[in-house]
């Protein structure tokens, strides 16, 4: 009868380091149990409504395979046309485009495929994209339109604005207007309607010594939450005058529960948890497992207290500051040079863990998101226990960049 061993950070190191002894590296890895347990958890939160997989956070078709086959997920949500082609052509029924396009060849791609059309919903708000598709048409498929609900926040009579400037639709007689002009116009369906809180689903409302501003998010966030579900629903009930919607995709990881709590809400999204990146550490509402990692060899030992690893300058997107560098992870003990950062082509990391590691040991990191670790990696090493079980090629890997 085997043996259980407890998981910790010191055992999940060991077991990293096993499985990937026989590779040099940088080497970016997925532990299978955390990413299952992840998928587990965020079906568990949105308590019966279908989870669309948010590909620009995988960026590896296994793993969006491997989420797709999770009973309580269903669809993806891509981020450009190209990608959105690529995937339905590779076998996805079912793909969102959550950002408007300008991609001509994509556009004479889809409307002269009926296939392709059927599957791939694009996100519009702005009559002038309707007017680029058109000119960009090779066909008469039909277009799947999506409209996209701005969902900011806003404070003080409108002075304040909470919340990230995506579509300029934000009242339900601004939607069903332009509901109304895409349904008069030929070729085009409005099929489904697209809100996403930014600043609920990807603001933690619990940072580690930030105990007033964590205060402060929770109070802007119940407000937010408040205020969209009205909105929100009253934006759903003038579009079911104009169009039958197949769905009303909202929120993300970090909002699963109040935004399938909302009625008009028929999906949500959600990737960045299954990855578990360091961003998502700081919420109340759930805690998953960090599954997607990278090791960097250490190649000197500048002195006591220090060592340097291989690499390891990969930002997040965002406003620039600390929180967007990837995190020393395992071995526990270490953290950045303030002079020097995270580098470009080396990176010093000081700490007392540092004397207990040589010359070819590796320090596993987490990237501050999700999916833009793969654009550094051409794949991705698939660990179950302490055993590489397969290795798959991530969009960069495909030969793919999207963007």
């Amino acid at each position: 009868m085997p043996i259980l061993v407890a998981r910790t950070p010191v055992t999940d190191r060991h077991r990293y380091d096993r499985a990937t002894a026989h590779l040099d590296g940088p080497v970016a890895v997925v532990d299978l149990a955390a990413f299952d347990a992840n998928a587990a958890d965020l079906v568990r939160r949105a308590g019966g409504k279908p989870i669309r997989v948010a590909s620009k956070s995988l960026r590896c078709r296994a793993l969006l395979d491997r989420a797709l086959a999770v009973d309580g997920f269903a669809g993806v949500m891509s981020f450009t046309l190209d990608e959105s082609l690529w995937l339905a052509r590779t076998g996805v029924r079912d793909v969102l485009l959550a950002y408007p396009s300008t991609d001509r060849a994509g556009y004479a791609e889809l409307t002269g495929d009926q296939e392709l059309a059927e599957r791939v919903t694009v996100v519009l708000d702005d009559p002038a994209q309707l007017d680029l598709i058109d000119k960009a048409r090779s066909g008469d498929a039909e277009v799947r339109v999506c409209l996209e609900l701005d969902t900011a926040l806003h404070l003080f009579g409108g002075r304040v604005r909470v919340g990230a400037r995506r579509s300029p639709l934000r009242t339900p007689e601004e939607l069903g207007a332009f509901a109304e002009l895409v349904q008069r116009r030929a070729g085009f369906r409005v099929v489904g309607l697209m809100a996403y809180e930014g600043h609920v689903a990807g603001v933690g409302d619990r940072v580690p010594g930030r105990p007033v501003r964590s205060q402060v998010v929770r109070l802007m966030q119940s407000r937010a939450r408040t205020e969209l579900a009205e909105r929100r629903a009253a934006v759903v009930r003038r579009l079911s005058q104009v169009t039958e919607l197949e769905f009303v995709n909202g929120g993300g990881t970090g909002s699963v529960e109040s935004t399938v709590a909302e009625r008009a809400v028929t999906e949500v999204a959600a990737g960045s948890g299954l990855y578990q990146p360091q961003l998502f550490d700081n919420y109340r509402a759930f805690r998953g497992r960090p599954a997607a990692l990278f090791g960097q060899p250490v190649v000197r030992r500048p002195g006591v207290g220090v060592v340097t690893v291989l690499g390891g300058g990969y930002p997040a997107s965002g406003p620039t500051g600390p929180d967007r560098a990837p995190v020393p992870y395992l071995p526990p003990g270490l953290q950045y040079d303030p002079m020097e950062g995270a580098g470009e082509v080396q990176t010093p990391l000081i700490g007392p863990a540092a004397d207990d590691l040589l010359i070819g040991d590796r320090v596993w990191f987490r990237h501050a998101k999700a999916g833009e670790l793969c654009e550094r990696f051409a794949e991705l090493h698939l660990i179950e226990g302490d055993r590489i079980v397969r290795t798959v090629p991530t969009y960069r890997g495909e030969g793919k960049a999207f963007l």
